[in-house]
This record gives C-alpha cells, sequence and structure tokens, in this order.
C-alpha cells in the first residue's frame, strides 16, 4: 500500500531544494495565499514512490491541473509527449520568460504540453508576476538542481 503522506523531514528536504519555489510554474510560496505541496512527479497510483527523486515542490494551482498526469499533447504538434519531470529536465531548457516576465514560454514539445497542461499562465499568476516583477521580486532565481 502506497504511503498517504510525505515524512516530515523528506518533506523539509523536498521545500529546501526547490528554495521555496513551485517547480512548474515558478511561484513563490512567500507569496501565495495557499501552501505548496510536496507531489509525486510520477504518481503512486502507478507505483511512483516517496523519495527523494519522485517528489516536488508544487502550487496548489500546479498540483490540481497536473494530478495523475505524466503526458500531454503539444499544442503545436499535436503529439503527446512527457510533461517536464523536476528531477530528469532542467527547467530553462524547456522554458522561458516573456519578455515582461509574466507569461511562461514553452520552448520544447515538453515545455508547450506542460505550460498548456498545467495552466502555467493562469490569469491570476499572470496578474502576481506582473505584480512581484515591478517591485523586483520576479523572476525567481533559476533552480540549480
Amino acid at each position: 500500500m502506497p504511503e498517504k503522506y510525505v515524512p516530515a523531514e523528506l518533506h523539509r528536504q523536498v521545500v529546501a531544494r526547490a528554495k521555496g519555489v513551485c517547480e512548474y510554474c515558478r511561484s513563490q510560496a512567500r507569496f501565495s495565499p495557499q501552501p505548496f505541496s510536496v507531489e509525486h512527479i510520477i504518481p503512486q497510483s502507478v507505483g511512483g514512490e516517496t523519495v527523494m527523486d519522485n517528489l516536488a515542490l508544487s502550487c496548489q494551482g500546479c498540483n490540481g491541473h497536473k494530478y495523475t498526469k505524466q503526458q500531454a499533447t503539444d499544442p503545436i504538434t499535436g503529439l503527446v509527449v512527457p510533461l517536464f519531470h523536476p528531477r530528469q529536465h532542467r527547467w530553462n531548457e524547456h522554458f522561458a520568460w516573456s519578455a515582461d516576465a509574466t507569461l511562461i514560454v514553452g520552448l520544447t514539445p515538453t515545455g508547450r504540453a506542460t505550460v498548456d497542461a498545467l495552466h502555467l499562465n493562469r490569469i491570476e499568476l499572470a496578474n502576481l508576476r506582473e505584480v512581484l516583477y515591478d517591485a523586483q521580486e520576479h523572476p525567481p532565481a533559476e533552480p540549480n538542481v
């Protein structure tokens, strides 16, 4: 039977590794009205384990849209491709910020499919990014994991 929760120490390690930033949309937990989750990249329902290499810090929006998805359709090619995997992929190889840093642009089929499937440019996020950019609090530093 899969574990129903992430042990406290493992949770702390995942948050520290992500530096308090959603590993998908790059939202910062300190500016979020909702707590972030530690989510299973490969869902437990298909055998994903509760180990560091299968856990990512996720805002509630990304976590809810991802749910158990592991792949999605690239809106340009129409091909079904893997979603962004924070432990196997580098964020800046699949995504970039728009000129005004309010939108995430998918650079690859995986990036585009992830932007679409996880709704990485939700209007609430775009609005928050604009305010944080003006306050010089966005975008957050690039992940180095």
